[in-house]
């Protein structure tokens, strides 16, 4: 599964991807520029080392998109990435935390639309805010604030960020309920940016703007849902 490597050309030479979106492919390299040996995955990984690396210097991404970990077993801080080359690990994160590479996953990417609602209090409650169809790389810059305790992802993937411009530790939201900020491993209730996860099977151009944006935002008291 591992072996030496030459250019990031020469993978992708001759290997089908069996149409837009219709298959996940990822490769590790151990060293940075990819160089060194290299593992290529179809599949969940919990621990990369079992496949013959020592560390994880870069990454190509030939269809996605895929969450990474800096822990085995999908713990740990959260990698974003899409279709593309990571040629060094300050290219997937801009956290000064941690460089590690241990474990990966697929992301469930279940729909063209994207709609999320972020509260600021646990369990859907206080001020609310929605956003459909859009990337936002400020909270406060559309009235909202940075205090993030529960989130609803309702259609897409989605990926918040500790700071302002899609910086800082990451949080994958995927289609489902978050009454609290332990649900997506985090260490206080703080989100100052988010952001769409594309799937190249409705997005040609990755991280790309869509052809249609509609952003909507509230901000309200609810005492419930």
């Amino acid at each position: 599964m591992s072996e030496q490597q030459s250019a990031p050309e020469q993978l992708a030479a001759g290997k089908s991807q069996g149409g837009a979106g219709a298959t996940y492919k990822v490769v590790l390299f151990e060293f940075e520029n990819f160089q060194g040996r290299k593992a290529e995955f179809s599949a969940e990984c919990k621990d990369v080392s079992e496949k013959g690396l020592e560390k994880v210097g870069s990454v190509l991404v030939e269809s996605g998109p895929w969450v990474g970990y800096d822990r085995q077993g999908f713990a740990g801080e959260q990698f974003v990435l899409e279709k593309g080359e990571y040629p060094r690990w300050d290219t997937w994160t801009n956290s000064q935390y941690s460089y590690s590479f241990w474990s990966m996953r697929p992301l469930k990417v279940d729909s063209a639309e994207h709609k999320l609602h972020l509260f600021e209090s646990p369990g859907f409650t206080g001020k609310k805010m929605e956003i459909v169809d859009d990337d936002v790389p400020s909270l406060w810059g559309h009235g909202f604030q940075d205090r993030v305790a529960s989130v609803k992802a309702l259609n897409g993937t989605w990926v918040g960020y500790m700071y302002p411009g899609y910086r800082g530790r990451q949080y994958v939201f995927e289609r489902g309920d978050f009454k609290h900020w332990n649900d997506w491993d985090s260490p206080a209730p703080q989100i100052q940016s988010v952001r769409r996860v594309r799937d190249m099977q409705w997005h040609k151009r990755g991280g790309g703007p869509s052809s249609s944006v509609n952003f909507i935002k509230s901000c309200e008291t609810l005492n419930k849902l």
